[in-house]
């Protein structure tokens, strides 16, 4: 089954190139061209990553991707004509999985592409995995004081209250509680979690931890569990 790709772009140029190229990739691609058509659309189409353009009639980039999260846990790649860290810092904010700088290559997009739908289908498959042993992983759970992560429901709980957490903190948390006292760089976390292939960088890691930290720590401007060794990385403690 081909996997699904919804581009979202409002430049007709490009959005044609887009979508030619991908379909020649063997892609399921539908586009749209302004946010509210593409909420609607996600909805509808249920796609395995989306190509998603900042600047956006009807609704900009950064709230489409924003509302997106509220829903779904789709990977989005944000497309923007704007060069000014802030401006990448906020699509990571709001979700966005990955961006791109206007003008890029064919290539380059094309490769990012496959790199996103490769962690897919491992997600995927490891989703597969664990629900086929939900029994065996059940017993399964890391615990720190009144933090508790459950494998097999995929699951954090703060003082035995379910705490919201994204499928990436999940991975990140999971793997810092794993290696509980040992100082973790954020190109090895990069590394072992977004994938050798990831086009992003350290900054990324920052982010999620920040995230983390507001969900699980008592005071997060003072963190007590995830640890900054400065100069080094992060280590949990507990």
């Amino acid at each position: 089954m081909a996997e699904k790709i919804l581009v979202v772009e409002d430049e007709r140029a490009l959005q044609e190139t887009l979508e030619y190229n991908l379909k020649r990739q063997g892609y399921e691609v539908q586009v749209a061209g302004d946010g509210i058509l593409a909420l609607d659309l996600a909805r509808e189409f249920q796609p395995d990553i989306i190509l998603l353009d900042v600047m956006l009639p009807g609704m900009d980039g950064f709230e489409l991707c924003r509302r997106l999260r509220q829903e779904i846990n789709t990977p989005v790649l944000m497309l923007t004509a704007r060069t000014e860290e802030i401006d990448r810092v906020v699509g990571l904010e709001v979700g966005a999985d990955d961006y791109m700088t206007k003008p890029f290559s064919m290539r380059e997009l094309l490769a990012r592409v496959k790199a996103m739908l490769r962690r897919v289908r491992m997600i995927r498959e490891e989703m597969q995995k664990s629900e086929e042993n939900t029994q065996k992983e059940s017993e399964k759970r890391l615990l720190s004081g009144n933090l508790e992560l459950n494998l097999a429901r995929r699951e954090v709980r703060v003082n035995g209250v379910v705490v919201a957490v994204k499928p990436k903190e999940f991975e990140l948390l999971h793997f810092l509680m794993k290696h509980r006292g040992q100082v973790l760089s954020r190109d090895y976390l990069l590394k072992e979690l977004w994938g050798w292939d990831y086009f992003g960088d350290s900054r990324t890691v920052d982010v999620h931890i920040r995230w983390l930290r507001e969900k699980i720590e008592p005071d997060p401007a003072h963190p007590v569990r995830i640890v900054t060794v400065r100069g080094a990385g992060y280590r949990f403690e507990g």
